[in-house]
């Protein structure tokens, strides 16, 4: 296998299966339910899943362990804290999923299940209409959803559909090496890149691993994952150059800890 076939091959692998789907949309139907069951008289104004999932670069967690599903829901009122907020959702979650792992990741209230990881995301509206969730720091933030999703589309278009299964790697190589980087960012950080006369699979994800520094600003182990990677496919190349197609593929393997 060739080091290019073996980058498509784990990109094209990086998806949920179909029975991953399937517990998820189960999951997902079954958290609406619960939703508007607990959450009556209009307290709710809506509420759906957003992010990663909803745009085809989502990790199974086999690849992933972090890999979830983020889920945002709209409070109808907007005079309360964001903490006030997370309580009312870690409420619903210690009521409707009593034998599940729940938790407060801020500003996020986590629920865990046996196939999947909820990220429950409480949101107002302001009187422009709006999203505002909760900034982290008690205060709140404007944000819009679903506008990532058509900036990557078009970006995926424009590349020959290589950009989401680069992503893909670049967030399975993120997985393997400790999750150095936040998932979105690095998403919205590869969609910002130039892939300019690039054809295939490999010339995509080696842009990406070249494009990487590192930061006095980062931990240090954060840095020695960067210099450890860019020196793997500096490897890689000097292999292949080498015709030594096989030494390339085993070096290409360490990237992800395989």
């Amino acid at each position: 296998m060739s080091v290019l076939s073996f980058l498509t091959d784990t990109a094209s692998n990086a998806v949920l299966s179909p029975i991953e789907q399937l517990s998820i949309t189960t999951s997902i139907n079954t958290l609406q339910t619960r939703l508007g069951l607990h959450f009556t008289n209009g307290v709710l104004k809506q509420h759906f899943r957003f992010g990663s999932s909803t745009r085809g670069t989502i990790l199974p967690r086999s690849m992933d362990e972090q890999s979830d599903i983020d889920y945002m829901i709209v409070f109808s009122d907007n005079n309360a804290t964001p903490q006030t907020y997370l309580n009312r959702l870690k409420a619903f979650a210690e009521k409707r999923y009593g034998t599940s792992a729940i938790y407060q990741s801020s500003p996020t209230i986590v629920l865990e299940l046996n196939h999947i990881k909820f990220d429950l995301v409480p949101a107002t509206m302001t009187w422009l209409g709006d999203l505002a969730i909760p900034n982290g720091s008690g205060g709140w933030r404007a944000t819009n959803p679903s506008a990532f999703n058509s900036t990557l589309e078009a970006k995926n278009k424009a590349s020959n559909s290589l950009i989401k299964p680069t992503i893909r790697l670049f967030k399975y190589w993120n997985a393997a090496s400790g999750s150095p980087f936040i998932s979105f960012e690095m998403e919205q950080w590869v969609c910002g890149l130039t892939f300019w006369w690039l054809t295939n699979q490999k010339e995509y994800f080696f842009t990406v691993i070249d494009n990487l520094a590192t930061n006095w600003s980062y931990p240090q182990w954060t840095n020695n994952e960067i210099t450890r990677a860019k020196t793997i496919v500096a490897n890689v190349k000097r292999y292949e150059r080498d015709s030594m197609p096989a030494t390339a593929e085993r070096e290409i393997r360490r990237l992800f800890r395989l």
